[in-house]
């Protein structure tokens, strides 16, 4: 099977933006070179690569074709960083991450991250149960996970823990205050979008199904503003959460309860000195703002 990096990059294009000509615009070439690129791939391979469509994406064979792909182009930009007369290469940095850790623990990095020469770094927003996915679709080097069995390809290592607790503002706790508790069946709840689960879990303990009002705030900023502003209780993570709490403007519903979510660091096994780079980065920005 002979394949071209012309023609992985076609792959990777169409992966990333869902059309053959958004590929073709990306890779300053028409849309008949990039079709011809895939077909060839597909004739090599012997199976469909591409299921074409609105979007067009990767079947399963090109999935697995696609890790491969994105391994080449990223050793082949650091080959041309090191090479004097290659010229200086942009390297696109796809890493995975959930949005409570990008808005604490993991924000330095993003501090490191920007003082690397030539190194566009491309955050995916995912759930930490979910973003394991992306990895084994190929679609990040790396992720920030809640999933420790390492990916097909990928080594694994335990980050820490972030807490969260139940929390509501003053005037929430007050309104729905009952007895020395408060009315967990019927005061509305806040959740960041459907994976969720935080919230529920809380009520799954105590017996309580969902109550009548969910307000759905799916950025981790507005979401813990939402609850500031007394929209709805819920789970937030303790960086966010103890400033206020100690401010006045935020009360925990319970002072003994919390939910620990156990993260990981999941990363192609890969001899990448960029990767390295930043599985350090990560590791000293974990060890500085999760529980260990």
């Amino acid at each position: 099977m002979e394949v071209s990096t012309a023609q992985l990059a076609a792959l990777v294009a169409i992966a990333d933006l869902g059309t053959f000509e958004g590929a073709a615009r990306h890779l300053r070439v028409t849309p008949s070179a990039i079709s011809q690129r895939v077909r060839a791939l597909e004739t090599a391979s012997g199976q469909v690569l591409v299921r074409r469509g609105a979007p067009c994406v990767p079947t399963a064979a090109g999935e697995r074709l696609l890790v491969v792909a994105r391994q080449t182009q990223l050793l082949l930009a650091e080959v041309a960083d090191v090479l004097p007369d290659a010229g200086a290469a942009s390297v696109d940095l796809p890493v995975a991450v959930n949005a409570d850790s990008l808005a604490t623990w993991l924000r330095p990095v993003l501090g490191e991250v920007g003082g690397w020469d030539n190194v566009a770094l491309r955050l995916h927003v995912e759930d930490q149960a979910w973003s394991h996915e992306l990895l084994r679709r190929g679609e990040v080097h790396a992720a920030v996970t809640s999933e420790a069995t390492p990916v097909q390809g990928c080594r694994v290592e335990r980050l820490g823990l972030l807490r969260y607790r139940p929390a509501a503002s003053p005037e929430f706790v007050e309104r729905w205050r009952s007895g020395r508790s408060h009315d967990w069946a019927r005061m509305p709840m806040v959740v960041f979008n459907e994976k969720d689960a935080l919230q529920h879990d809380v009520l799954d303990a105590r017996g309580v199904d969902q109550p009548p009002v969910v307000h759905n705030v799916p950025t981790s900023t507005d979401f813990h503003e939402a609850v500031r502003r007394g929209l709805g209780w819920a789970t937030l993570p303790e960086p966010q959460l103890l400033p206020d709490v100690e401010a006045g403007r935020l009360v925990l519903l319970s002072r003994r309860e919390h939910l620990d979510v156990e993260l990981y660091w999941q990363r192609w096994r890969l001899e990448s000195p960029l990767l390295d780079r930043l599985t350090d980065a990560v590791r000293r920005a974990a060890r500085a703002g999760l529980r260990r």
